[in-house]
């Protein structure tokens, strides 16, 4: 028997969607497939916190080198960001699948970054400049779980049931 499979996870609207004025375009789409807001802010948080999510959650540094990390700390530099916990059946993943594929050129259309965007890795990687991709979506369920705990304390996370929650979750028949 399955397990509860109502999630939590990360997502960041990278400086690039807050100075494209798309922010509510994306969480929209969020809404729509029927994930539940439970917690949002703009920030803009310092190089620590920067590091404390990069490479100790993703190791980005451990992985792709110091560099890259420059890079992506520069982009993310570049203004404030918003942070937004996405709640739903199975969210990390789901999420994932809407945000479409790190490097936009790999991104299908219908994805976030599919429809958003379309500088490739190759071409920022060649000038060593930022990737706008639009944003940063949790890997999985114990990344999420870290992430979270990083930009959000537990106060600003809201449990709350919204209306249609067992029309997109699915109801379970009564009994007869």
């Amino acid at each position: 028997m399955e397990k509860n499979v109502v999630e939590k996870t990360l997502v960041v609207l990278k400086p690039d969607a807050v100075q494209r004025g798309i922010m509510g375009e994306i969480i929209t789409r969020f809404e729509r497939a029927g994930l539940k807001v439970v917690a949002v802010k703009m920030v803009a948080p310092d190089e620590k916190h920067f590091h404390d999510h990069y490479e100790g959650i993703s190791k980005l540094i451990s992985r792709w080198g110091e560099e890259i990390y420059r890079i992506t700390l520069s982009h993310m530099s570049e203004g404030p960001v918003l942070a937004i916990v996405l709640e739903g059946v199975e969210a990390v993943a789901h999420v994932r699948k809407m945000v479409g594929a790190t490097d936009p050129k790999e991104s299908a259309p219908g994805t976030i970054r599919g429809d958003y965007t379309h500088v490739t890795r190759a071409y920022t990687n060649e000038r060593s400049g930022t990737l706008p991709n639009i944003l940063h979506a949790s890997g999985d369920v114990d990344e999420a779980s870290q992430e979270i705990a990083l930009w959000f304390d537990e106060s600003e996370v809201y449990n709350y049931k919204a209306p249609h929650e067992s029309t997109v979750h699915g109801q379970v028949p009564k009994k007869q």
